[in-house]
């Protein structure tokens, strides 16, 4: 009999409309959901569209995978096997077995032969580049008679990806695994479920399982990529590579730095806390908008800070800040060094970025060395980077000098 891991039954009573399932080598994810997959059609009126971005011929590749799941669940005389579908006798639901991509055109282009899907499952999801057709699908899946789900099972690729930028970029947590991060999406409309090889050890072979510890003592990097499943972040040439995720330590000194922006680029507002000692930084996002007036900028930045009298380190522009300074605001002009010499002092700590904090996450992905010879950073995804330095800067000199904080 089949026992599933109990991270998987959650998708039997799930009431969200995606479900991501992504995990390495041997995590046993596509075993799991062929498996669950039997048992959605044990509820009436589903009809389950199971495809791959390739798939010639279904009665060879998958078909015998999915009759191996019934044989294990003991139920082979419920269901008739046809050559790309599997029918559920007791309740006519059934599971169609179709490629994304075909010699006959895409799957969107046959979907008036799939009427009546209520759920979408797609392996090998890192495959399927087009969101478009991805969008064709999914808009399709709207049965009123049963719960409609799509399931992205993929391994996962580069936050180039729009899997990632869709349902992770702006709505993930971070959890550790064997010591490495792994992002969990946090997006209100997905369920996600992440699993490893250590989640399914009972079904692995002893050499598969030799193989895995010669990868994690020769080669770290791949080892989390290819057995954990992280995410390649192109980290190779980010600026900031010394940072994690943790809650603002509001005990420490603390000022903010504020860069200016308009459109396309964003106004960028950030607290910054140093713990010289323990060499750390701490980082929480404020505002991060584009279009913003004056006196929403005013309006804003009073709302976002603890006390009138804290410490604002701006950007250079004089007549905002003239205004900042009239509203009440304790704004001075920051004072810039060189930007290589205040990026290598800053790489000395450790970043502790909040939690909620997911565009200064993201800039610390995204902002890389466009000449790392001459240590020239790119002119990009460096809003709150830029305001960060800011209020680094004063947090320094005024610890320096001896000079007083306002808070």
């Amino acid at each position: 009999m089949v026992e599933l891991n109990p991270k998987y039954k959650q998708i039997l009573t799930t009431d969200k409309r995606y479900v991501i399932i992504t995990g390495g080598r041997g995590s046993g994810k596509s075993f799991a959901i062929s498996t669950i997959a039997n048992l959605i059609t044990y509820e009436k009126k589903n009809r389950i569209l199971y495809s791959r971005y390739t798939l010639v011929s279904a009665e060879i590749s998958i078909i015998p995978e999915f009759e191996e799941k019934l044989e294990l669940l003991k139920v082979e005389k419920d269901f008739q096997v046809r050559k790309n579908q599997i029918e559920n006798l007791q309740t006519g639901s059934d599971i169609l077995f179709r490629g994304i991509k075909s010699s006959s055109g895409n799957l969107t282009a046959n979907l008036k032969s799939l009427k009546g899907v209520s759920v979408w499952i797609v392996e090998e999801a890192e495959e399927l580049v087009e969101e478009d057709i991805f969008d064709k699908v999914d808009y399709s899946i709207r049965s009123a008679h049963a719960r409609n789900l799509v399931v992205l099972i993929l391994n996962p690729t580069t936050i180039e990806h729009w899997i990632w930028k869709r349902f992770f970029e702006k709505s993930m947590k971070y959890e550790y695994v064997d010591g490495y991060k792994v992002p969990i999406s946090t997006h209100p409309e997905v369920l996600h479920i992440h699993t490893t090889y250590m989640d399914n050890l009972d079904n692995l072979s002893p050499s598969f399982l030799n193989q895995v510890d010669r990868l994690r003592e020769d080669h770290p990097d791949k080892y989390h990529k290819v057995m954990l499943g992280g995410w390649r972040e192109n980290d190779e040439g980010a600026v900031f590579k010394n940072w994690v995720e943790g809650h603002f330590d509001n005990n420490l000194p603390y000022c903010y730095g504020l860069d200016f922006g308009y459109y396309p680029d964003p106004l960028a507002f950030i607290k910054v806390a140093v713990d010289h000692k323990n060499k750390k930084v701490y980082l929480q996002e404020k505002i991060y908008e584009t279009e913003l007036s004056n006196d929403e900028i005013k309006r804003k930045v009073t709302r976002s800070i603890d006390r009138m009298t804290d410490l604002i380190a701006c950007d250079h522009d004089k007549k905002t800040v003239a205004e900042l300074k009239s509203h009440g605001l304790n704004v001075k002009l920051a004072k810039k060094g060189k930007v290589k010499e205040e990026i290598t002092a800053l790489q000395d700590y450790h970043l502790v970025v909040d939690y909620n904090s997911n565009e200064i996450k993201r800039e610390l992905r995204l902002y890389h060395w466009n000449d790392k010879k001459s240590s020239i950073p790119i002119d990009d995804y460096n809003h709150l980077m830029d305001a960060m330095r800011y209020a680094f800067n004063e947090l320094s000199k005024r610890r320096k000098l001896g000079l007083k904080f306002f808070n």
